[in-house]
């Protein structure tokens, strides 16, 4: 919980590297569930409150459908080959293939605040201020790279975020300040 008044923010984290620890944790590790949670969550861009209600019935397809928690939009997710390889990994490892996946051993769903110490623990430094929403950014910072860091995918992902405008997104990314600090550099 952070202090009131104060500025929070969570970073991104690198792409592959993040994916690499994750489907380790999924093939080795008891964490397995919170490294497929990583998985999902830098390939889909969702907001933790709606990757927690995923069940396991939604990845059956080759898409998922939903309506977002906090805009009320309705989206589609395509599931692409990283999460529907984390996915075959996970259901190697569980018995119980129904109902919600990230549950605990007490069958109820992982709060927010546990997966955000998690995170912290497997994938913070002294320099990375991470959290549940790093992972948000983590699939913008991709798309973003993938797309030669171009107007059009700001403008995609803006769409995809629900911003409103690519402005916000360039921000909410952290490019703009990135910018910034490369004026202060070249004097």
């Amino acid at each position: 919980m952070s202090i009131k008044g104060s500025v929070t923010t969570s970073d991104y984290l690198n792409f592959d590297s993040t994916l690499n620890k994750a489907v380790k944790l999924i093939k080795t590790d008891k964490n397995y569930k919170l490294g497929f949670l990583v998985v999902f969550g830098i390939n889909s861009g969702l907001r933790i409150s709606d990757i927690l209600s995923i069940k396991f019935e939604d990845l059956e397809n080759d898409s998922i459908s939903l309506v977002e928690k906090k805009t009320n939009k309705k989206r589609t997710i395509r599931l692409n080959d990283n999460i529907k390889n984390a996915f075959e990994l996970l259901k190697g490892r569980v018995e119980k293939q129904e109902g919600y996946i990230f549950t605990s051993n007490q069958n109820t769903v992982y709060s927010r605040q546990y997966v955000n110490r998690k995170i912290k623990e497997l994938f913070g430094t002294k320099k990375l201020s991470v959290s549940t929403h790093s992972l948000r950014k983590t699939f913008g910072r991709k798309v973003f790279l993938n797309n030669n860091e171009s107007d059009k995918a700001l403008i995609y992902l803006s769409d995809l975020f629900n911003h409103s405008s690519p402005a916000v997104t360039k921000r909410y990314l952290g490019i703009r300040q990135e910018e910034l600090d490369d004026i202060y550099m070249s004097l």
